[in-house]
């Protein structure tokens, strides 16, 4: 592989489902070699199926990693990250690398105090389509973040999708929407299939169907740049069959169901970040 797009050495704290799709995402990219990428893991076969499906470096010593590495991701669960950036705040202060925590709910500040106050880190909120590279990324970044750094991460997260800045007050209601927000589609997938069973379609033709015509109606959305009401009024034709299906949507407080949804995502976010 020559002239990789990162020339950075990253270490990967965590070895989970997103550690594993970025990882994917910027090899297939081809935006770094898999020699530049080190996973420490306390769960020996997570790693060992790491190195066999990407042939990076595993291991589980931390601090040896974080010495090693430019750029650390915390790719932990929210519940492990204090006892983790106890073991390994001194090494992350020493090494004076930028730090990318995708952990849900951890604010900034909270991981800068375990670095000795050092701002350079980068909050980021994925979501899980970034398994198949179709994933939404924000990023909040610290107060001694560069313009390389925030480069630098936004082409990590590219790797696997879309990127957006935001302010790191945001990052709750991110997760409200885009962090949680594949679970609402797949639950909407679901009863749109359902709906076609009940009408007698197969279960299989109606999964696909339902499937596809939620990712063409985003594509839509995202590549024509015109309002979803716009586009939804287009499909909608006087006494038609849409207008129908809308109304019953309506009567079912449809909108207002899914606005709900997000604000009370937002709320958890919020607690589970005290």
């Amino acid at each position: 592989m020559s002239n990789p797009t990162i020339t950075n050495k990253i270490a990967f704290i965590g070895g989970g489902q997103m550690a594993e799709a970025l990882i994917g995402g910027l090899l297939a990219g081809r935006l770094c070699p898999a020699e530049s990428i080190w996973v420490t893991d306390p769960v020996a076969a997570r790693g060992d199926h790491l190195k066999s499906q990407f042939g990076v470096r595993v291991g589980s010593a931390n601090r040896e990693a974080i010495a090693w590495a430019n750029v650390v991701v915390l790719a932990v669960k929210p519940q492990t990250l204090p006892a983790v950036l106890s073991e390994v705040g001194p090494a992350l202060a020493q090494s004076q690398s930028l730090v990318v925590s995708i952990v849900a709910g951890v604010t900034i500040k909270t991981i800068a105090e375990q670095m000795g106050g050092a701002m350079r880190v980068v909050r980021a909120m994925p979501n899980t389509p970034a398994l198949v590279r179709e994933g939404m990324t924000a990023l909040a970044l610290g107060s001694g973040v560069s313009e390389e750094d925030s480069r630098l991460a936004r082409t990590v997260f590219e790797a696997v999708g879309r990127v957006v800045l935001v302010e790191e007050r945001l990052m709750d209601a991110v997760t409200g929407l885009s962090g949680s927000g594949p679970a609402y589609v797949f639950l909407a997938i679901e009863a749109l299939a359902d709906g076609g069973v009940q009408m007698g379609l197969p279960r299989q033709t109606a999964e696909l169907l339902a499937a596809q015509t939620v990712l063409g109606a985003a594509q839509l959305v995202l590549e024509s740049g015109v309002h979803p009401a716009q586009l939804k009024d287009r499909v909608a034709s006087p006494g038609g069959t849409t207008i129908a299906g809308l109304y019953q949507l309506e009567q079912g407080s449809f909108r207002a169901t899914l606005m709900a949804a997000v604000e009370a995502a937002t709320m958890r976010s919020k607690e589970l970040g005290r």
